[in-house]
């Protein structure tokens, strides 16, 4: 399978991200700010896979080689609307405001530690995948950090991965690094790189704090322009730097 060729942007380019008005160059940007936002319909590919065709087809061919090696790739999450991630945001806001009494500036950052602010969420580009291993048969949320070191249940997944997934061009998103910030550790979560390069790319030229702050769901009145510049630059941007 030939597969698109893609740019890794340096590291120092990374970092420039602003927060004022951008002019865009570009007439017709190949991703609508819609589309990056989760809030466009796209064409989605495959049961219980839901991704773009090129993603879509780079992931099974990774699923049949893993299970050759026995693993079975098992997607649990991949795109989401900006309507289920506004659910998702609002539905823990609320529980940890009203249920456990948090400040609400409390909340947002436990919230942020996994879950991405609606508008944000790289799943909403379909290039995105929380994956697990099918076989194995694990009590409560498979999606905890632990679950997948030495001995667990998910250990021989992440061993398998951390071999194969770049030959199928997809990158862990969110690694252990300890010099990294913004969202924590998730060893389960792939991103397809030749396609979410280019969306990043497209997304970051945006004024994303602007946007957000346009944004109605519980919790937005929060959001300060510090606020909005500690999230892109930490959780937007200080990702694997194979995807910048």
């Amino acid at each position: 399978m030939q597969r698109r060729n893609f740019i890794k942007k340096s590291g120092s380019a990374a970092l420039a991200i602003s927060l004022a008005p951008t002019i865009i160059t570009k007439q017709d940007p190949e991703y609508s700010i819609l589309e990056l936002m989760g809030k466009a319909d796209i064409q989605l590919y495959g049961k219980d896979i839901n991704l773009r065709k090129e993603a879509h087809d780079a992931f099974l061919e990774m699923k049949k080689a893993a299970y050759s090696d026995g693993i079975d790739l098992k997607i649990v999450s991949s795109y989401r609307s900006f309507k289920r991630q506004s659910a998702i945001f609002e539905r823990k806001f609320l529980a940890y405001t009203e249920d456990d009494g948090m400040d609400p500036i409390d909340a947002i950052d436990k919230i942020i530690e996994y879950s991405t602010i609606p508008g944000t969420s790289r799943h909403h580009w379909g290039t995105d995948i929380d994956v697990i291993d099918g076989y194995r048969k694990v009590e409560g949320d498979v999606l905890v950090p632990e679950k997948y070191g030495d001995g667990q249940p998910f250990h021989d997944f992440k061993l398998w991965m951390d071999e194969h997934s770049e030959t199928y061009d997809f990158y862990l998103v969110y690694t252990d690094d300890p010099k990294r910030r913004g969202f924590k550790y998730e060893p389960w979560h792939y991103s397809y790189a030749p396609l979410s390069i280019p969306m990043l790319e497209e997304f970051r030229s945006k004024n994303i704090a602007s946007l957000l702050q346009r944004e109605d769901f519980y919790g937005t009145e929060h959001f300060t322009i510090g606020f909005l510049r500690s999230y892109i630059q930490n959780n937007i941007l200080d990702i694997n730097r194979a995807l910048i």
